[in-house]
């Protein structure tokens, strides 16, 4: 897999905490230092990955792995967990932290539904040249050359300014422009029927002009409440999203979590009216039954995994604040039991039961059949591992996408049995109101300024 097996080990430095960690990194996603970088925001640390050591990218019909200047194509034989599994153990790099992606035809994989997957790359693995690890405490900072270290070090101590660049709020139609609604109006039907209990169908809202996806990162993760928040350019995919939730967070002890959110409100800006539909919220009895079968779901998923008897609902049918909507939310949590690791968790829960449907195996049909279109990136996860197997997940939504020239914004809604087709319509636009009002426009076409 890998032909020189000589371990690279970072030259690091650490630095003072930046007042802004936003603006750190975004000045070094604009500083033209690499050609593809992933910035992800966590918890408690904003990160940067620029450059390339080596990477995974994988497909239905196998997977390539390159590392400096090598290629190496493997074969299919064994399933892309394995693969996975063997390309993470034999980098060569100490104290790895890998960044990347997965799409959401991922979980058709190993299935009969393995055809639907297309010929795409499914997951984009990325062990980075240069990492930057921002924390309240300081900057860890760490490179695989001398030069770089000390250019990206100088950016961090004083950071441009991004300029005052007016986003462009972009308007999200009030009226079904597509056949949305009769789309709804038949997964209801395949519902009552008992196909199944739950889908989650999208749409697609494109966006006319090109954006600066780093000015709109900047802009939108300063106007929303995100679980999680990311920026990519890596190639052919390029995305810029404020996550509502985790698919999984994995930590170094074991602990696994998940965080199911189902059950939507706008935010309206009024704190009456976002009162009231707070309370509106929490006791719509549609919201709550498309709440509690999804916390279900995830707690047979994590049951199937963990320990026995560590699986717990942390919390339960709380309102959390994302963007311009509020959702009930709850958390499960268990335990990994040896020789159980972090991709046994994530290919367990992936794609979020948020995000697919109740029983998964027939949303994934349904949602092929229904939307006429792969999603890729979007309802799928951008991600980061390491070597001492932690893992954190984010679901990919309320995202604004580039690819192959065309820029677009896609939300869903959860479909189940007492599901209006209007009702769910104007969730979607809720939704996209997240994003949409913050696209900042690119000076040219495919242009990115900062």
């Amino acid at each position: 897999m890998f032909t020189d097996t000589e371990t690279t080990s970072y030259r690091e430095v650490r630095l003072p905490a930046p007042e802004d960690p936003l603006r750190a990194v975004t000045a070094l996603a604009g500083s033209g230092l690499f050609d593809q970088y992933v910035v992800y925001e966590s918890e408690a640390e904003w990160s940067f990955a620029g450059g390339r050591l080596a990477d995974l990218r994988a497909s239905r019909t196998g997977a390539v792995v390159r590392h400096g200047s090598d290629s190496t194509t493997l074969s299919d034989d064994e399933n892309l967990s394995a693969t996975v599994r063997g390309f993470l153990a034999a980098v060569p790099v100490s104290g790895w932290r890998a960044y990347g992606w997965a799409a959401f035809e991922l979980a058709y994989l190993n299935s009969e539904l393995a055809p639907l997957a297309g010929d795409d790359v499914l997951l984009h693995l990325l062990i980075p040249h240069t990492e930057v690890r921002i924390t309240a405490q300081d900057v860890l900072l760490r490179s695989a050359d001398e030069a770089t270290l000390e250019r990206v070090a100088m950016t961090l101590r004083d950071p441009p300014k991004v300029p005052s660049v007016p986003s462009v709020r972009l308007e999200v139609p009030v009226e079904d422009t597509g056949n949305y609604r009769a789309v709804v109006a038949a997964a209801v039907a395949a519902i009552r029927a008992g196909d199944l209990q739950k889908v989650i169908l999208s749409r697609v809202l494109p966006v006319p002009e090109p954006v600066d996806l780093i000015a709109t990162y900047a802009a939108g993760r300063a106007a929303n409440t995100p679980a999680r928040s990311y920026l990519l350019n890596l190639g052919r995919i390029r995305a810029a999203g404020f996550s509502p939730e985790t698919v999984v967070e994995v930590g170094a002890n074991g602990r696994i979590a998940t965080q199911p959110l189902a059950g939507t409100r706008a935010l309206t800006g009024s704190p009456a009216q976002d009162l009231r539909l707070r309370a509106e919220l929490l006791t719509d009895p549609k919201e709550i039954y498309e709440h509690a079968v999804s916390v279900k779901t995830a707690c047979d998923e994590l049951s199937a995994l963990c320990e026995p008897g560590s699986v717990q609902v942390g919390e339960f049918m709380t309102v959390r604040e994302r963007g311009t909507v509020q959702h009930l939310a709850s958390t499960v949590t268990g335990r990994l039991p040896a020789p159980a690791d972090t991709w046994h968790a994530f290919d367990r829960v992936f794609p979020a039961v948020t995000a697919s449907g109740i029983p998964k195996p027939a949303a994934y049909r349904l949602i092929h059949d229904l939307e006429n279109q792969e999603r890729g990136l979007y309802a799928g996860s951008v991600l980061t591992c390491d070597h001492l197997g932690q893992m954190d997940a984010a679901l990919v939504l309320r995202t604004v996408f580039q690819h192959a020239g065309r820029t677009w914004l896609q939300a869903g809604a959860g479909i189940v049995s007492q599901s209006l087709p209007e009702r769910e319509h104007e969730e979607t636009c809720e939704k996209l109101r997240s994003v949409a009002q913050y696209l900042v426009p690119a000076h040219e076409p495919g242009q990115v300024c900062i």
